[in-house]
């Protein structure tokens, strides 16, 4: 390991221990941030991993609604009953900090006139399997919403766990190791020149006694 490029003085080796105290103390400050993060993602992954399968079989339960309504129904009936949404879905982003990060909060709000339904048309001319499509996709649309947020998480959370070890990897493989082997190599030097200067007053010692 390469050292650092310093004068070999008490005053720089006090300031270099220092500097290696402080280093030492940084990466187990972000070794213990580093676990930390993993534990939560590794949740976080699991929960999402079911909640996906949860939305996907929603999903995939009302599209089949959807189909099954497209086929009872004429294609210009099917795209009127649709066309004009009676309410809207308002959704507010926030965010709260975990370990450093700040991860999405998502929140939905229903906007519609006086009495709005969820159906955007009468149902005299439409299929009850239409009613049930959209039933359905509004039922999922909060498990839809959490995926969402769950998955931002996730990816905000793997983008940090990967800084924190790159840091942690440099304080405890490039710069911990470089402050010891300078320390090191500054302490040798002024053992050597105090074994220098004790020859130096050996000799002017025996110089006088002679």
């Amino acid at each position: 390991m390469a050292r650092l490029n310093v004068n070999p003085t008490r005053m720089e080796m006090s300031r270099l221990k220092k500097r290696l105290q402080t280093a030492r103390r940084g990466h187990k400050l972000l070794k213990d941030k580093q676990d930390e993060l993993m534990k939560r993602f590794i949740d976080l992954v699991k929960k999402n991993n079911e909640l996906r399968k949860k939305v996907e079989e929603q999903l995939t339960e009302s599209l089949k609604d959807f189909m099954m309504a497209k086929a009872v129904m004429s294609t210009q009936m099917f795209e009127e009953a649709l066309i004009m949404p009676a309410e809207k879905i308002l959704l507010d982003v926030s965010r709260r900090n975990v370990m450093s990060v700040n991860v999405p909060v998502m929140k939905f709000e229903r906007k519609g006139g006086e009495g709005a339904s969820i159906y955007p048309y009468g149902f005299a001319q439409t299929s009850g399997e239409l009613d049930a499509a959209i039933k359905k996709l509004y039922d999922i649309l909060p498990n839809l919403l959490s995926l969402a947020e769950i998955e931002k998480s996730c990816q905000l959370m793997a983008d940090e766990i990967e800084k924190t070890r790159r840091r942690v990897n440099a304080l405890e493989y490039v710069m911990i190791p470089q402050l010891e082997e300078t320390i090191k190599y500054i302490t040798m030097k002024l053992d050597e020149n105090e074994r220098g200067n004790l020859v130096r007053l050996m000799k002017v010692k025996t110089m006088i006694n002679q």
